[in-house]
């Protein structure tokens, strides 16, 4: 189960999810926050509770965003689509902005939410802390069905620099070990 390819002359990118923690704030037993990552368009995350439901994704660093890839299955899931989702960011839980709100009408494979900055479509929104919310879902629906979700970065186009080399021929005569 593989996202959408990179655009042609868009940023260079890589996938940071694994780099996060991960939480939601129910699920059914069974199907638990571990299924929005295993590579399976089979599996879902389901929610198990009051709108919304939420997908919170912590990085250690701060990082800078492209897109949030969703996979859902309106085909398959039905009422448990979402309809209404809002994409979150900042440095905490406690200091979230929105940054997009997506209504989805009966979707059917990946959701790609741009996040780059507003006016600037190759400025990455940098954050620690990315919060998915569904809002509403198809025909009213209570809980919720997502199949994967994918977090993309800005991958460095500058090559690696190099360290200098501090070696001396002075300390290179006592870099040996007898």
């Amino acid at each position: 189960m593989n996202p959408p390819a990179q655009h042609e002359g868009s940023m260079p990118r890589r996938e940071v999810g694994h780099l996060a923690v991960w939480s939601v704030t129910s699920a059914k037993p069974g199907n638990g926050v571990e299924m929005l990552r295993d590579g399976s368009g089979d599996t879902f995350w389901q929610s198990d509770g009051l709108q919304p439901h939420l997908i919170n994704i912590q990085f250690q660093r701060k990082m800078p965003l492209l897109e949030l890839h969703m996979h859902v299955d309106y085909k398959l899931d039905e009422s448990y689509t979402p309809s209404k989702i809002s994409v979150r960011a900042g440095h905490t839980y406690q200091d979230l902005k929105e940054v997009r709100v997506v209504d989805l009408e009966e979707p059917s494979g990946w959701i790609v939410v741009p996040l780059t900055v507003d006016g600037a479509p190759h400025e990455p929104l940098k954050a620690f802390y990315l919060q998915l919310a569904v809002l509403t879902n198809h025909q009213n629906g209570r809980d919720t069905h997502i199949r994967q979700v994918k977090v993309w970065s800005a991958r460095s186009t500058e090559p690696t620099k190099a360290l200098p080399c501090t070696m001396t021929p002075h300390m290179a005569l006592y870099s040996t070990v007898r």
